[in-house]
């Protein structure tokens, strides 16, 4: 069964240029049935937003500063998210923002059973990274501009830099030693569960390949074998006489079968 994902967009801190390409992304996962982004739509900033509302059936929801510094457009998400938590029409939840405001909303959500993808620039909190399922970077999305300006961060939203890649052989290494079973193999469906559960930023497409395969049989320290959907992964030098040993003990056990008995009458 598809999963039920519900979208909920910070257009304060989201640029209008990415709608298209992250709604294509995470249909991936599921079906948004949710579509909501949120913001003072008086603001001129919002204006770029107005013709991806109609075009990709979003619904916009307003959002007023009644105080000066405080962001309404936060909560006003936050509230939505837990309505929707708790009327159980939804299987996941994407929130969409740079803002590390809703990493408690993220964690909260998740410990209510539900899928969380967070969706944001590569300088996103790494608070609000970790705490979701899977982070998308919005500048992986294939089609997105690189030269987006990004809209003006809120109080509390990404901070200049952005997390630093984890070491790729080191995250690639660990991973296979502690997914593999006794023979050093991990097959590569169960290798990329692994890598998204314990590092949900990871994305093949942060180191220049578009599939995990690629990558992995791009690095010198990594071995393949098999094709299609039984491809397995393993470290390079990492060897175990396992099989060698299966192989043997079956040929000594068949070896000392007594041997089938005469028939007298033949």
């Amino acid at each position: 069964m598809t999963d039920r994902i519900a979208v909920l967009i910070d257009a304060d801190n989201t640029s209008h240029r990415y709608a298209a390409d992250l709604l294509a992304e995470l249909a991936k996962f599921g079906r948004p049935t949710v579509k909501r982004a949120y913001g003072d739509w008086r603001s001129d900033s919002l204006k770029g937003w107005a013709a991806k509302l109609n075009q990709h059936a979003i619904s916009p929801e307003q959002t007023m500063a009644y105080t000066v510094g405080k962001n309404s457009t936060d909560s006003a998400l936050i509230i939505d998210a837990m309505d929707l938590l708790y009327s159980g029409n939804v299987d996941a939840f994407a929130i969409v923002s740079s803002d590390s405001d809703f990493t408690r909303l993220a964690t909260r959500l998740r410990e209510s059973g539900k899928t969380v993808y967070a969706v944001g620039r590569s300088n996103t909190p790494q608070a609000l990274q970790e705490a979701c399922d899977r982070f998308i970077r919005l500048e992986l999305l294939d089609s997105a501009p690189e030269d987006i300006a990004a809209p003006a961060a809120p109080e509390g939203a990404a901070s200049a830099d952005a997390p630093a890649l984890p070491n790729l052989q080191s995250l690639l290494t660990r991973g296979v030693n502690n997914a593999s079973d006794d023979d050093g193999w991990v097959s590569l469906a169960t290798f990329g569960n692994y890598l998204r559960t314990t590092y949900p930023a990871f994305d093949p497409r942060s180191y220049g390949f578009a599939k995990l395969l690629d990558l992995v049989q791009a690095q010198p320290f990594l071995t393949t074998e098999g094709s299609g959907n039984a491809v397995r992964v393993s470290v390079k030098g990492r060897t175990t006489t396992a099989p060698a040993k299966k192989v043997a003990a079956a040929k000594k056990a068949a070896s000392k079968k007594p041997a089938a008995k005469k028939d007298p009458k033949k």
